[in-house]
């Protein structure tokens, strides 16, 4: 309190139980109680004649010069007094509600249970559930340096016939040159930027980019990437936008477009199946999935989701896809072997960018014969999901202060500031290098990403994995591809 200020006497001292408030005055016509937690008066709109909305009416709190004191709970005024008695919500504590209209609060409450949409299928893209125990308590950090020795030379073993991501597929696209080149850009906003227009030069290459499509994308958040495609296909026809997230998302772009029908759909893409949305079903457009930085299991999900979809792969006859590179190697791979089954009644094509592959999860993950192929099981998988975070993790240094057990799970990086710590354990770090943990997480991620793309070729599509930007960009910088055969 400023000493010039005149001191509370004794007498007029507040109740230590009230918090001192700031001298501004309430709005006009506002609730007079501070909110400590917001640092601000509640703008809530009171009755005529009061001072507190209904919420607050008990409080009875003024403000006098950065003093809080109680009035007698007495009239209408500064202390209003009401008979009525006002209890917690039973939907959220968090608020309160006149006992005598309970009821009627319940029916209009905005915690109350929401009717599921009609696209909500319970559990519809898990996979089928794993009984058999999960090993979530085995710790890396657990194992002796021999166990450790024996795990990472069996990693190396199984990923030893796998071939890199293609290296040159660093692509761009028109639509963004111009945003690109934009002197106001951040160095973040430049990032994303260069990401985006990659993930529209491959779309580009495949032949994706067109009319009468329905394109969905998963993990959408303000949706930006639906944003991009938009303006890459101004002039096509029948252009439908999904945007598909579960939270909640302020400062979205999807009313800023154009001629092209945007639609947001807040569901778990564990429940969501593409068959019941209206507008593709009255529509019966091809789909194409696409996703930018999609995280871990949200990956499997959507795949899943992409794969069990009834829309056909195309609705009229797409142009001619050139013969890349990665379709060629896959053509010359498959001569004289079985031939996988051609792909009809699913995706278009899909192109994801992937990352977070510590967040993956065997019971939704798509690799799993995969995995099993290689004589590897769950404990394998959940063993290498936490080593995959060494591949970005160890491009940092950490104080000793930050190191923690491999089980406590940041947030892998999307961008090159963000910090990721479960890589460090003790055990590791006495006689592997970090160059050697960057090696051992990246084939980690190989595998994980194999799973996927064998998946898809079993479905019936051709798959590949890109690097689609440079680590300088962003360190999870590989891109799944697929379109049907």
């Amino acid at each position: 309190m400023d000493p010039q200020e005149p001191q509370p006497s004794a007498a007029s001292e507040p109740d230590s139980s009230l918090v001192t408030c700031p001298r501004e005055n309430p709005l006009p016509g506002r609730c007079s109680h501070f909110v400590q937690r917001k640092k601000r008066f509640c703008k809530m709109i009171v009755s005529e004649g009061k001072k507190f909305c209904g919420e607050h009416a008990q409080s009875g709190e003024v403000l006098n010069h950065g003093a809080a004191w109680r009035l007698p709970t007495q009239g209408n005024g500064c202390g209003e007094h009401d008979s009525r008695r006002r209890i917690p919500c039973p939907l959220d504590p968090k608020h309160t509600v006149y006992e005598d209209q309970l009821p009627k609060h319940l029916k209009k409450c905005n915690s109350r249970e929401k009717p599921k949409p009609v696209f909500y299928v319970q559990d519809v893209n898990a996979g089928c559930r794993i009984t058999e125990s999960t090993n979530d308590l085995i710790s890396l950090s657990s194992f002796s340096k021999d166990e450790l020795l024996k795990l990472t030379e069996k990693l190396k073993q199984v990923t030893s016939g796998l071939d890199p991501p293609s290296a040159d597929k660093k692509l761009c696209h028109w639509s963004l040159l111009e945003a690109l080149n934009d002197p106001a850009n951040g160095d973040t906003a430049s990032k994303h930027l260069k990401q985006q227009a990659s993930i529209l030069g491959h779309l580009d290459s495949l032949g994706l980019l067109g009319g009468s499509r329905c394109f969905v994308e998963f993990g959408a958040g303000r949706g930006k990437l639906s944003h991009w495609v938009d303006i890459a296909t101004q002039g096509a026809e029948n252009i439908h936008f999904l945007l598909v997230e579960r939270a909640s998302t302020r400062f979205k772009v999807d009313g800023k477009q154009r001629s092209s029908v945007f639609e947001r759909l807040q569901i778990d893409i564990q429940h969501l199946c593409l068959d019941r949305v209206p507008s593709l079903s009255q529509k019966h457009l091809p789909v194409i999935g696409i996703g930018k930085h999609l995280c871990g299991a949200g990956t499997d999900l959507a795949l899943r989701c992409l794969m069990q979809s009834n829309f056909p792969a195309t609705a009229e006859p797409l142009p001619k896809r050139p013969r890349t590179d990665h379709l060629q190697q896959e053509t010359v791979k498959n001569e004289g072997k079985e031939a996988y089954p051609v792909s009809s009644a699913c995706a278009g094509g899909i192109v994801i960018a992937l990352c977070c592959h510590h967040r993956c999860d065997w019971h939704h993950y798509v690799g799993r014969e995969f995995f099993q192929s290689l004589g590897l099981d769950q404990r394998e998988f959940n063993l290498f999901q936490r080593m995959s975070s060494w591949a970005t993790c160890g491009m940092r240094k950490l104080p000793a202060k930050a190191i923690q057990s491999d089980e406590q799970m940041e947030s892998e990086e999307h961008d090159a500031e963000q910090q990721n710590l479960d890589c460090h354990s003790e055990t590791v770090e006495g006689f592997l290098t970090v160059k050697e943990r960057e090696n051992l997480g990246r084939l980690c991620k190989l595998l994980i990403d194999y799973g996927r793309v064998d998946y898809l070729q079993r479905m019936g599509y051709i798959a590949a994995l890109q690097y689609y930007t440079e680590p300088e960009v962003s360190l999870e910088n590989v891109l799944l591809t697929a379109v049907p055969r």
